[in-house]
């Protein structure tokens, strides 16, 4: 936790309180590892994953940007519903269990839902590329955990990024490497966004262990 968010939880109460349900926002580059990380965690400590991704807007919404490349701009922060988001965590935080979409961005379109629930010691897991956008609110209501940047070597999570999209089917090849090339240049602003909006940078091995560390205090 940055030291912004122990002074919110010091002062809310909420410091060393294990059976607070609290978030922990994964935000980074498209493709750096917030997923699998994700995915590690909850598969360890049983952790519940929002997958803020899903919250993202369908086709047929107007609201839902394009990009100069004739597809669904997934990098504009007006691509989503930050709104939803914010009271499906809130709903897992006050106890759940919350119904949440399942998001094909092959097909911009949500294709079904699920139900989340959390233990009372659970912490929750909120990742994706605009997570650092709901740090500030979070904090506010004293849902906040903590707020990691997810990054590794750029060239390698381009790499990974177009093997990943590819293998989903996301969009044509084509578009996909058009589409790498703009993120891979961009990178870099999006991480010092992140740190701006109070993130903490971190590889995912040191999130890994952070985390794990976090999960011991809470059990024991």
């Amino acid at each position: 936790m940055g030291p912004e968010h122990a002074e919110h939880a010091e002062h809310t109460g909420l410091a060393g309180d294990g059976h607070r349900r609290r978030v922990i926002l994964l935000t980074g580059p498209s493709g750096a590892g917030k997923s699998r990380l994700s995915a590690r965690l909850s598969a360890a400590h049983g952790w519940p994953v929002v997958r803020l991704d899903d919250f993202y807007r369908e086709a047929h919404d107007p609201r839902l940007p394009r990009s100069p490349l004739g597809i669904p701009d997934w990098d504009h922060v007006d691509s989503w519903n930050a709104d939803a988001a914010v009271a499906a965590l809130r709903g897992l935080v006050d106890g759940g269990p919350v119904e949440v979409p399942v998001y094909d961005i092959g097909a911009s379109a949500v294709t079904g839902r699920h139900v989340l629930e959390a233990a009372p010691t659970d912490h929750i897991l909120a990742e994706g590329l605009f997570a650092g956008r709901l740090i500030e609110p979070l904090d506010r209501e004293g849902l906040l955990a903590d707020a990691l940047c997810v990054r590794q070597n750029r060239s390698l999570t381009a790499a990974r990024r177009f093997v990943r999209d590819l293998s989903e089917r996301r969009k044509a090849p084509h578009i996909l490497v058009r589409r790498g090339l703009i993120l891979w240049r961009d990178e870099p602003r999006v991480i010092a966004e992140a740190t701006a909006q109070g993130a903490r940078c971190v590889h995912p091995r040191e999130a890994e262990a952070e985390l794990a560390a976090l999960s011991a205090s809470v059990t024991s």
